[in-house]
């Protein structure tokens, strides 16, 4: 091969990573993208702004999504390859997206997010994988950091993407802006695919369009479009406002152009099943799902949506989970079970017998959940502390404090991969725990007028090189020590990690942190009584937010708690990972 065509390839190369480093990106700003916009969200499906509680499944349905359907993608991106599965999830997630936007009820809306949140997590694994496929083991640690920084990053900024689009327009505007950003990313990777002549393997050029499913997708399309939207013109019309008179009840799937519409899809799927050049190629996609073992990843899904749901519905101010915790996490506990004799039974299991065996491998996965749970800390509670004390009428610029946080996090990750090409995958990640342990240590001892002191910035400095010097070499470490048919796989189970340790953690920093909260409040009756109501005095306010710092204080102590332990078992059990160049550093390998 020439060397005009080796560099070619590289650019390529690159050009692909950097493509899907942005739609994990963005993908991850958008699991908490309706922070701001969850108000108008609510009021546009009948939900009071009073009643927050009953639209929390319009964040939990992304979460579920994102997290339960992962296992599954990751190992069909082993078997059916990175690129089909980037461009797979970029199209679920434009999707997800559209019935998002155009939702009229609360069903629709969770199943729009829960869809955004299965592209949205698709996109991990296989990135991931990805990097292990472009690059020999001791040149991966940099784009892993990369890739891993971009995916933290976007789910801080998913609130501010959020503002910044509501200051300007209604919030049907950020979805609409997913599904333009979604849509442009797999079109061009798409186009980076068949321009790969190993890409298009699987493609059949001398096969007709299918025309037929194309006109069953229009139709399908143009009676949802119809159906979500409602033209007032043609409601108000007395011959074309009949189609949107539901045959019983007073539910529009029940109308006219929503019975076309299921009749189109129906008759779409079953085009996709029997064309010999599909639209979209079901039978190979339930070939592949069915190869990846469908029953384990339903057992494993059904596990992790357990505990998803017993944390994230939570009241942290009373409980460490839901009020129906408990049953879901014995429904989680039962599938756990049920996954586990099955992983012993099948022939060919989800899990592949020996794909997590080397102890780097399953200790990945552990260390990532200590690492989302301290994580978690930084993200939430920081911007709580600068509510509580500086900046308590202004959210815009209590989170902008995390700024500087978010600034070193990407810095480390590039430096920690860096780092890993020579130095054992497990000290620096026990490095970077430290780092951020002492900038948590320094947040303990903030009062009330911390954040006007430059010295602020050390702590936030501290934390986020610390996090950012720990990702790349976990990911690094479960990577070189799995094989390659099993890197989706590996790398999905260390996100899955990460995020449930960020929902538990979450849910039990909090709550320590309340129980401490209350323990300083019991002086505050007696004062508030001596002050006279309603209105308080100085020294009520003095002392509220006092057991406010004292709150903050014990959420970060527990952080800092979470990253030693990360740092013990990274020390412990990363000594087996060969992360590092043995000679010189192998120059660029051609996928």
């Amino acid at each position: 091969m020439s060397d005009r065509a080796v560099e070619g390839l590289r650019s390529g190369s690159r050009l692909l990573l950097g493509l899907a480093a942005v739609a994990v990106a963005f993908a991850a700003a958008d699991t908490y993208v309706v922070v701001l916009a969850l108000p108008e969200m609510m009021g546009a499906v009948g939900i009071p702004v009073d009643h927050l509680q009953q639209a929390a499944p319009i964040i939990s349905g992304f979460l579920l999504g994102y997290v339960a359907i992962l296992p599954l993608i990751g190992r069909i991106a082993d078997l059916r390859g990175r690129l089909p599965v980037l461009v797979a999830a970029l199209v679920v997630f434009t999707f997800g997206s559209l019935v998002t936007a155009l939702a009229f009820d609360l069903p629709t809306m969770v199943t729009g997010r829960f869809l955004q949140g299965v592209g949205g997590g698709g996109l991990v694994p296989a990135t991931l994988a990805l990097v292990a496929d472009l690059y020999p083991a001791e040149r991966r640690g940099v784009p892993l950091g990369i890739v891993s920084a971009v995916q933290e990053i976007g789910s801080v900024l998913g609130p501010l993407f959020g503002a910044a689009v509501l200051a300007f327009a209604d919030w049907q505007v950020i979805f609409g802006i997913n599904m333009l950003v979604g849509g442009v990313l797999a079109v061009a990777i798409r186009s980076l695919r068949r321009a790969d002549p190993a890409g298009t393997a699987g493609d059949r050029p001398d096969a007709p369009p299918d025309v037929a499913g194309w006109l069953f997708l229009a139709l399908a399309a143009l009676a949802g479009g119809l159906l979500f939207v409602r033209p007032p013109s043609l409601v108000r019309d007395l011959d074309w406002g009949r189609l949107f008179i539901p045959f019983a009840g007073s539910n529009r799937w029940f109308t006219p152009v929503g019975v076309v519409m299921a009749l189109g899809l129906a008759l779409f799927v079953v085009r996709c099943l029997t064309a010999r050049r599909p639209v979209v190629d079901l039978r190979g996609w339930w070939r592949s799902s069915r190869e990846a073992d469908l029953t384990g990843a339903l057992f494993l899904g059904i596990a992790l949506g357990g505990v998803i749901l017993a944390f994230a519905t939570a009241d942290p101010q009373v409980q460490v989970f839901s009020d129906r915790g408990l049953w879901y996490l014995a429904g989680a506990a039962l599938a756990a079970l049920a996954f586990a004799l099955h992983l012993r039974r099948a022939e060919s299991p989800l899990v592949p017998r020996g794909a997590l065996a080397r102890t780097p491998a399953w200790g990945a996965v552990l260390v990532s959940f200590f690492i989302g749970a301290a994580l978690i800390g930084a993200l939430i509670d920081i911007p709580i502390f600068a509510r509580t004390t500086t900046y308590r009428d202004s959210q815009l610029l209590a989170a902008l404090v995390l700024v500087r946080f978010l600034v070193a996090l990407p810095v480390g990750a590039v430096v920690g991969g860096y780092l890993t090409r020579r130095v054992p995958a497990g000290v620096i990640t026990a490095a970077g725990m430290v780092l951020s342990a002492v900038g948590f240590l320094l947040m303990s001892r903030w009062d009330a007028d911390a954040l006007e002191s430059p010295s602020v910035n050390v702590a936030l400095v501290l934390c986020g090189l610390g996090f950012g010097l720990a990702l790349a070499p976990v990911n690094a470490a479960v990577l070189a020590t799995t094989d390659a048919a099993v890197h989706g796989l590996a790398s999905a189970m260390v996100v899955v990690a990460r995020m449930v340790g960020m929902l538990v953690g979450i849910s039990a920093l909090t709550t320590l942190g309340l129980r401490r909260f209350y323990a300083e409040q019991d002086s505050l009756g007696t004062v508030l009584e001596e002050c006279g109501r309603p209105t308080m005095c100085d020294r009520y306010r003095d002392l509220q937010q006092a057991a406010g710092i004292a709150q903050e204080h014990t959420v970060f102590l527990g952080a800092m708690g979470c990253a030693l332990v990360a740092a013990v078992l990274a020390l412990l059990l990363f000594r087996g990972a060969e992360t590092r160049a043995t000679g010189p550093v192998a120059r660029f390998v051609v996928p």
